[in-house]
């Protein structure tokens, strides 16, 4: 599986942006997504989940109520909007995907395909 992020961009608090994860390989039906986010001097954190065979989702609580994760099976894309920006949101945005399990997982360890990352800069 090969995942190539993008669209992220310099954007003001209250402001939206919609992140997109071209996905690549033979197969992936059967994979959870992900999105995590890096800020400068802190650890990789989770935001986000998607089941791609169901469509079931999970948020991190920083992300509830602002952010949407979605897929489209036609594009192989997954996406993440994100609504109501906050200045600590600005990050670096990775999206990760691995084969599906019984749960849901938060832990970076437990995703084996990354993309390369999106900058994503809120600024008050």
């Amino acid at each position: 599986v090969q995942l190539q992020a993008s669209g992220g961009g310099l954007v003001q608090a209250g402001g939206s942006l919609r992140l997109s994860c071209v996905v690549t390989g033979r197969t992936f039906g059967s994979n959870d997504f992900a999105w995590f986010r890096q800020s400068p001097g802190k650890e990789r954190e989770f935001a986000a989940y998607i089941r791609w065979s169901s469509g079931s989702t999970f948020y991190a609580d920083s992300a509830k109520g602002r952010f949407t994760i979605s897929r489209d099976h036609a594009k192989n894309t997954v996406y993440l909007q994100m609504n109501s920006l906050k200045p600590g949101d600005t990050a670096v945005y990775y999206c990760a995907s691995r084969a599906s399990t019984w749960d849901v997982t938060e832990t970076v360890s437990d995703y084996d395909y990354w993309g390369q990352g999106t900058l994503v800069t809120v600024s008050s």
